[in-house]
């Protein structure tokens, strides 16, 4: 192709993958023209050093820049205001690619749930291997009413614009030295795994100390895990059930037991209710 050579209008859209009706209509507001316009007919016609601008145009299109924005950086073109859109809408895209990968991890965990509850044993005790991650923690103790509670939840989320609670795995922690006394409900925190903390770390290779201050660590490792299924007022047993099994199998229980519902969005009624207890293994012992 030469580059002194024109282009109809059906030429031009179709080589940038776009409908000459789009081209019209840049035309008409005044944010992109031909480079000529038959006067007997009135056929738009295109040149070859006018793709690049277009291209451009299309990319900040793609990118939801606004059509009064693109109009103004049109009027004002330069290296340095396209390097600050640009630095703009990059910012824009690792947000939104940090929220994408937060919804998808939560999504990750609520089917590893379903699966979970289509193939568990409710009997079984059994050890597995987790990750360690990161929680948001409140302090609760006997005496905090189910309304503090709420309020102190809410509070979390809204200071990590967390939106809602189903971007995030939530549940409650009791010691171990709490469990072994027989202080079955003796409840010491609230927890929230927000998945998009330990994202942003790996989008924005921010400093992980920094990004993890002020969370409590659940420490990777070995776990006991068991199920409970129905009301708290029973939980004590499958607690007695899993430090008699710990104490079988020559196992030391350390730091807090985790529990959380894994088949709240699919049941109505307590009775089927279902915790999810994990405990971590002692590694030193």
């Amino acid at each position: 192709m030469k580059k002194e050579k024109l282009l109809t209008i059906g030429q031009f859209a179709s080589m940038h993958g776009i409908n000459k009706k789009t081209l019209m209509w840049y035309d008409e507001i005044g944010l992109f023209g031909p480079a000529t316009i038959n006067q007997t007919n009135g056929y738009r016609y295109y040149n070859y050093h006018q793709s690049p601008i277009l291209e451009t145009i299309l990319l900040l299109r793609e990118l939801d820049v606004s059509i009064n924005e693109i109009q103004y950086f049109m009027k004002n073109r330069s290296a340095a205001s396209l390097k600050s859109l640009l630095e703009n809408k990059l910012t824009e895209l690792d947000q939104n690619i940090t929220h994408l990968k937060a919804i998808r991890e939560t999504l990750c965990s609520h089917h590893q749930n379903m699966v979970t509850l289509l193939t568990m044993d409710l009997s079984e005790i059994s050890i597995i291997e987790k990750e360690e991650r990161f929680l948001v923690t409140v302090e609760i103790n006997n005496e905090t009413s189910f309304e503090e509670e709420v309020e102190m939840i809410t509070a979390e989320t809204e200071k990590y614009q967390l939106g809602r609670l189903h971007h995030a795995s939530y549940g409650s922690m009791i010691p171990v030295f709490s469990l072994q006394s027989g202080k079955y409900h003796d409840y010491s925190n609230l927890f929230i795994e927000i998945p998009f903390l330990s994202q942003k770390t790996e989008t924005t290779g921010q400093d992980s100390k920094e990004q993890q201050k002020g969370l409590h660590i659940q420490p990777g490792g070995k776990y006991i895990r068991a199920f409970h299924k129905g009301s708290w007022d029973n939980i004590p047993k499958r607690y007695e059930a899993i430090l008699d099994f710990a104490k079988k199998q020559g196992i030391t229980l350390c730091g807090y037991s985790y529990e959380m519902g894994i088949n709240e969005n699919v049941v109505e009624q307590i009775e089927d209710y279902i915790v999810q207890i994990e405990i971590p293994i002692n590694p030193h012992l």
